[in-house]
């Protein structure tokens, strides 16, 4: 995150908090009384899902796949509703964006949902026809369950930082103690299943996470994440970000207040899917004003019993 301050007078000096591409301005007097109380970070524990590549012995189909429309950014891969055990459902072989839907700031969004107010000043995107950004319901539905002989998996923590002078909490790779090294977003490095072959990284696996929050009417809560591979981010259920195939890093953001059956103060959870699963890059960046916390850890299975 790059924090500036412009050149206002003193009497009107704001901060402008440039972010992902989302920039507010606020009082900074007001952001130091507003902000002060709240904690400095917030720990989510997860599941990550290691698996072989499918060139390997018993190795994925889906991971190191080269979509039949080429590399890119796929939606509709994944329904518009989470299944009953909270998972994602496969819906398609995914479509190939062609342009990013927008807001008025050009921030990327979801493609149009019903449940998903539109605003003044928002861009609509594109479709092409292209598919086959994964294989099919069966392959799917291994990412993100435990599967005897397919994958293996463990907890896995997370650390947002708050921004200082802010409510906006950061997990980036390029700046986490724990990955900046790393080149990138790999937590299983010679664990589990081990590295990629001939490669010093792991560069096949999934992640989920469970999370709930409060939602505050008109606080302007968002939640933001860049990078790469497939993520889809629900909340209440809802699909809210697509972002499916193999690509370099991509962005969209949710904006809670679009959300018009959410009820101010009441609990929500927020449930975040996401994989890697081809060579070269590993890219993870979330950014959200929602003060998460971990409801639900899936049970996993180590490599050996």
């Amino acid at each position: 995150m790059n924090t500036t301050t412009p050149n206002y007078s003193r009497s009107t000096l704001k901060l402008a908090i440039i972010a992902g591409g989302l920039t507010t301005l606020c009082t900074s007097s007001a952001l130091a009384q507003d902000y002060a109380d709240l904690p400095e970070s917030i720990t989510l524990t997860g599941t990550v899902r290691d698996f072989q590549e499918r060139s390997a012995e018993g190795g994925h189909t889906d991971f190191e796949f080269r979509p039949s429309g080429g590399f890119g950014h796929y939606m509709g891969i994944v329904s518009d509703y989470l299944g009953e055990d909270d998972k994602p459902v496969f819906e398609s072989t995914g479509q190939k964006v062609g342009s990013h839907w927008k807001d008025a700031q050009g921030n990327r969004l979801i493609s149009s949902k019903p449940y998903i107010l539109p605003k003044n000043g928002d861009v609509q995107g594109s479709m092409q026809s292209n598919a086959g950004a994964i294989h099919d319901a069966n392959a799917f539905s291994q990412w993100f369950r435990d599967t005897p002989g397919v994958n293996v998996s463990k907890p896995l923590d997370l650390t947002l930082i708050r921004q200082e002078g802010s409510n906006v909490y950061v997990f980036d790779d390029k700046h986490d103690p724990t990955y900046a090294n790393l080149g990138g977003f790999f937590p299983i490095n010679g664990d589990l299943f081990g590295n990629s072959a001939g490669d010093n990284k792991n560069f096949h696996f999934t992640f989920e996470l469970q999370t709930e929050f409060v939602y505050d009417e008109n606080s302007e809560q968002t939640f933001t994440f860049t990078g790469d591979d497939d993520v889809w981010v629900f909340v209440d259920g809802h699909l809210v970000i697509d972002i499916g195939g193999v690509h370099s890093a991509v962005s969209q953001t949710i904006e809670l207040d679009r959300l018009e059956w959410l009820e101010d103060g009441q609990r929500y959870k927020l449930s975040f899917f996401f994989a890697e699963r081809h060579r070269t890059q590993s890219n993870f960046r979330i950014e959200t004003t929602m003060q998460l916390r971990t409801v639900e850890l899936p049970p996993t299975a180590a490599l050996y019993d």
